[in-house]
């Protein structure tokens, strides 16, 4: 009896250490009268894809940018690998820095400028003297290129221009840019919308990179056929609130389809 107690102690203790590569606690968030989160709670593991599902105005978007540090919440807790961060001087600055990189909707490529250029716009590296070092930026680029599988003959680092990639290879260059410098949790919101079916596959391709790297994914959509072939669990959220949570080892396509089916009618 007395060794049995001894091993739910020690599972119990194992559980209470596990520490999250992020995790929101009770997030409130309004604008004006329109309350856009209600007490959510949002965890992502190391090595984990995320779905983050949900219809328009469900709250995705407002989530991440509080975890990205866009938006403070007017109340709740967020925590980086277990740490409790400051909220009242938490900034998009200060979650780059804890290796937190977001791919907004609008994405934030330079069209007009080369690809080495987009990589390193605002975190150019630079000599003692401070001259940038050019020849360097355009060989880091061409290795990342090659690293996230944008090896085709016709891109250049130095000669190509963002705005002759198609949308999905300008999603997989705003990936490539958070790998290389050392983002542990991408976060895509909405990388396929818009793009045909050729295109959202190589956004998926490009998400697998992110898997093996070791490092882990938000993936932000409303269309659940586009992110349940690369996601570990699903998150559902809807007007604000969490209303359910899945492991894709546990469910098939159709079931959590048929899930989704039974929240949407309040099932």
């Amino acid at each position: 009896m007395l060794v049995k107690l001894k091993f739910r102690v020690l599972k119990t203790i194992r559980v209470m250490k596990e520490k999250y590569l992020a995790e929101m606690r009770n997030i409130w968030k309004s604008f004006g009268t329109v309350i856009a989160l209600r007490g959510v709670d949002f965890c992502v593991r190391h090595n984990e894809i995320v779905g983050l599902v949900g219809d328009n105005g469900a709250g995705k978007s407002t989530l991440i940018k509080i975890l990205s540090g866009v938006f403070p919440p007017d109340k709740g807790e967020i925590y980086i690998n277990g740490n409790k961060i400051d909220i009242k001087n938490y900034s998009a600055r200060k979650a780059r820095e804890l290796g937190i990189e977001t791919v907004f909707q609008e994405k934030a490529i330079a069209e007009n400028q080369t690809l080495w250029r987009n990589v390193f716009m605002g975190r150019e590296i630079r000599s003692r003297f401070g001259f940038l070092k050019v020849k360097q930026m355009k060989q880091e680029t061409e290795k990342l290129l090659k690293r996230i599988g944008l090896t085709s003959s016709a891109i250049s680092s130095d000669l190509t221009t963002a705005k002759t990639l198609s949308g999905g290879e300008k999603q997989g260059l705003a990936i490539a840019r958070a790998l290389y410098f050392k983002a542990n949790l991408i976060i895509l919101d909405e990388p396929t919308i818009g793009l045909s079916l050729v295109e959202t596959e190589k956004v998926l391709e490009f998400v697998g990179k992110i898997k093996e790297e070791g490092k882990s994914c938000i993936f932000i959509t409303h269309n659940i056929y586009q992110v349940y072939p690369v996601a570990d669990r699903f998150v559902i959220l809807d007007r604000g609130k969490v209303v359910g949570e899945y492991y894709k080892k546990d469910l098939t396509l159709e079931e959590l389809i048929e899930k989704l089916r039974m929240i949407a009618i309040g099932g």
